[in-house]
């Protein structure tokens, strides 16, 4: 008896999105879960492909909730989202999720939440880079152990905008 595999094809829906931080690509399958949230000259991010379906109308809800997001309207995304990885990164973007708006934390205490030992403090970096959800997932509050702003695959400006619209740093400029 043989068994005959099958290939799963799934659709690519994309569209973008304007925001403070550039023109976002969001991607989908076709039953509208998100796979992708990239920012322009990401490290890592996605490109539109050869027969990606262009499909604004499916992401309605997504533009609703990140315009209220950056209109400091919003501070939990209520969206669906899949994205592959090992277990290990699953681990590490679940903790990510866990944080809430406006919080920081290291990358140290993200490895001791999923119970990964000091060592894998690098592992846990290499997780956070491949973070496929910029800004759904929330990357950009895991800051180095001395409080530094390190590594961010939109860039550091771009996270220094998204944790002063959090209120995690003040506006620049400001008094300290």
């Amino acid at each position: 008896m043989s068994i005959t595999a099958r290939t799963l094809v799934t659709e690519t829906h994309w569209t973008t999105v304007g925001s403070p931080l550039g023109e976002l690509l969001l991607t989908a399958d076709q039953d509208g879960t998100l796979t992708s949230l990239s920012v322009p000259g990401q490290k890592g991010g996605r490109t539109v492909q050869d027969g990606w379906l262009h499909d604004p109308a499916l992401f309605r809800e997504a533009r609703e909730q990140l315009a209220a997001y950056f209109a400091g309207e919003l501070t939990q995304f209520r969206l669906r989202w899949r994205t592959d990885g090992t277990p290990f990164r699953q681990r590490v973007w679940d903790a990510i999720e866990s944080l809430p708006y406006g919080a920081t934390t290291t990358y140290g205490e993200i490895a001791a939440r999923i119970g990964a030992p000091r060592a894998a403090v690098r592992a846990v970096g290499g997780a956070i880079g491949a973070n496929p959800l910029l800004v759904l997932r929330p990357c950009h509050r895991i800051i180095g152990a001395g409080g530094s702003l390190t590594g961010y695959a939109g860039g550091l400006d771009r996270k220094v905008r998204l944790l002063t619209l959090e209120g995690a740093l003040p506006p620049v400029g400001a008094a300290g």
